[in-house]
């Protein structure tokens, strides 16, 4: 319901603007009184007409303005009153003007959507000159997620590689045990597939927390291989390519059951939380959360097992003494053993 004074017949009348307004708010919107007091309590009191009259349009034209004169005089003949279709709430962001349209996505890739509404918006809507649409909501938490993970992520592997560096005092050392980063995310890529779950915020912090557990179970098998290479070099049987794979086999295959006990006391730690109620409270960021530690182990255990005693090898063999003497290829200790008890 709008009003819209006459200045010029509220002027003949002696009247201002404001005369008009306060009839108006106290006959529809209500007015504050006076003020009542119950003990230690205070109540305001707020008059205005019953809602029948506020709701009929030609009793209100029958409102009676009292004027400087002691004269009364109907509100029609003050102002224009009409009803007119409008916004129920006037809304401002940023100094301007703002309209909310809420949408209920029936997906969980929020950030897919978005970006296909805006395409679909931007090729049918023309925006007149100061129009423009923004996406609020859930979508504009990713899209900070997003920013603050930016800087998370290679603080992250910046404080990992420092921590390695400080445990083995070698960049290269520090660059194998990283090599299960990359090979990780593979394993997480695929589960992450196989499971449907899109990338949101809880799978990126649970590659967060994969990085670190790779750099653990790196760090165990560089550990048993720098082992037996220091256990030959002390006992001097480290002279060629013969001695150099039988000290790899030793820390590496020799010592298998250990290094799967790591892993595998990682992975069963986390797939109970695969199986956790789906409407249990906190169940599908905790799923997402494990997923991709769950794939990634896997594949870079697989990595630890069978790559990383082929880097090793390909990295040692520069410091052997004896690099004159042809390379010997690689025999299992099982058959040289039983080429020495035929000879």
């Amino acid at each position: 319901m709008d009003f819209t004074v006459n200045r010029e017949a509220a002027a003949r009348y002696g009247l201002k603007v404001g005369d008009v307004n306060d009839i108006i708010e106290s006959a529809i919107g209500g007015k504050n009184i006076t003020t009542t007091v119950e003990g230690r309590e205070r109540y305001p009191v707020n008059t205005r007409y019953a809602r029948d009259f506020r709701e009929d349009l030609d009793a209100l034209k029958r409102v009676l303005v009292p004027t400087p004169t002691g004269a009364q005089v109907p509100i029609s003949m003050l102002a224009d009153i009409q009803h007119k279709t409008g916004p129920p709430s006037v809304r401002s962001e940023n100094g301007k003007l703002v309209g909310f349209v809420f949408v209920d996505v029936t997906t969980s890739d929020i950030d897919g959507y978005v970006r296909k509404a805006s395409q679909l918006l931007g090729q049918r809507i023309h925006y007149p000159p100061g129009y423009y649409i923004e996406w609020a909501g859930q979508f504009q938490y990713l899209q900070a997620a997003k920013e603050r993970l930016k800087i998370v992520i290679p603080f992250t592997l910046l404080i990992i590689f420092v921590l390695i560096y400080i445990n083995t005092r070698s960049v290269v050392k520090t660059g194998i045990v990283l090599l299960a980063v990359p090979f990780s995310l593979v394993g997480a890529f695929w589960l992450l597939w196989l499971l449907g779950y899109n990338m949101s915020v809880a799978v990126w912090v649970g590659l967060i927390a994969l990085a670190g557990l790779d750099a653990e179970t790196g760090v165990v098998m560089l550990l048993y291989l720098d082992h037996a290479w220091d256990k030959f070099c002390g006992e001097g049987r480290m002279r060629n390519m013969r001695d150099l794979y039988d000290a790899v086999i030793e820390g590496a295959v020799g010592r298998v059951r250990p290094k799967i006990m790591t892993v595998c006391a990682i992975l069963f730690g986390l797939l109970p939380i695969m199986w956790s109620p789906a409407l249990q409270a906190g169940a599908d960021v905790m799923k997402r959360i494990a997923a991709p530690m769950i794939g990634g182990i896997v594949t870079s255990g697989i990595l630890e097992l069978l790559i990383y005693p082929v880097i090793y090898v390909i990295w040692r063999k520069r410091e052997l003494p004896d690099q004159t003497e042809e390379e010997v290829p690689f025999i299992p200790p099982e058959i040289w053993t039983g080429l020495k008890s035929r000879s």
